[in-house]
């Protein structure tokens, strides 16, 4: 797969205002031609620094017949996107205007070459961790590394159990509302085990819905609240990263490009 790292690379010669020349940072070219677009690897003139420079050796890496355009402007540095998009299309090269109208192409579209993170969550109420972890894939936050989430979310309504967490959730009997009477079935995890330990006593069977229970593959991103479990590390034999129940998308963030760049370490 070719796939730039940044735009910048990219002309369009769709006009000639200096002849042959082109912007010293060019590497591809996408030329119209009456037959459509086609994709072109440029190598110019080391020997002159110029902001415009002599092309010296070029060759076709897609013809039109290999070429189509993707008919919507794109956030281009979604790249997980783009590759995708890619695939779909059926084209050998896809070309994609961003909404700045700067372009790029992905060629021969591949995903195996993408880290596979997986995201464990919960819901109801809303699946915090990996609804923000979409929201920053959409705008290009993690473009750069390279990766691809896979979303492992558990519907607590399908947990059989006479208690639930608490009444955000829409539940009609919660821990946070209604006292046990002895004998329930308790959806929660080891901090609902606690506190109903420390109020009911044992009287009660517990139901763990905590997403780290889920966990079965790596490298993986989980969220827990309990804030000692924080950070990375190997939960069930399995590397990864968890972050507490309500942090930051900016704590999200770190703890995304942390995980991916030891994972690759190791």
């Amino acid at each position: 797969m070719i796939f730039p790292e940044h735009c910048k690379v990219v002309g369009v010669a769709s006009a000639r205002p200096c002849g042959d020349r082109v912007y010293t940072l060019s590497r591809y070219l996408l030329k119209e031609t009456d037959r459509g677009c086609e994709l072109l690897e440029v190598s110019l003139d080391p020997a002159k620094n110029h902001v415009m420079r002599e092309i010296i050796s070029s060759r076709i890496l897609a013809t039109p017949e290999e070429a189509c355009h993707y008919p919507e402007k794109v956030q281009l540095n979604d790249r997980a996107r783009l590759v995708r998009l890619a695939i779909e299309s059926g084209c050998r090269c896809t070309v994609f205007t961003g909404l700045e109208e700067n372009m790029t192409f992905v060629l021969d579209p591949d995903l195996s070459g993408f880290l596979t993170v997986h995201v464990y969550d919960v819901l109801p109420p809303r699946p915090t961790l990996s609804a923000a972890l979409k929201e920053m894939e959409a705008i290009g936050l993690f473009g750069e590394l390279s990766v691809v989430f896979d979303h492992h979310i558990r519907d607590i309504t399908t947990v059989p159990a006479d208690v639930y967490p608490c009444r955000a959730a829409g539940y009609t009997r919660t821990l946070d509302a209604d006292p046990l009477q002895g004998g329930e079935r308790v959806a929660g995890c080891l901090t609902a085990k606690q506190f109903c330990t420390e109020c009911y006593g044992t009287d009660f069977v517990l139901e763990n819905i905590c997403p780290l229970e889920q966990v079965a593959e790596e490298p993986f991103i989980a969220r827990c609240c309990r804030s000692e479990r924080e950070g990375l590390g190997t939960w069930k034999g399995k590397f990864g990263a968890i972050v507490h129940w309500g942090a930051s998308p900016a704590k999200i963030a770190r703890s995304v490009q942390e995980l991916v760049s030891r994972w690759r370490a190791q």
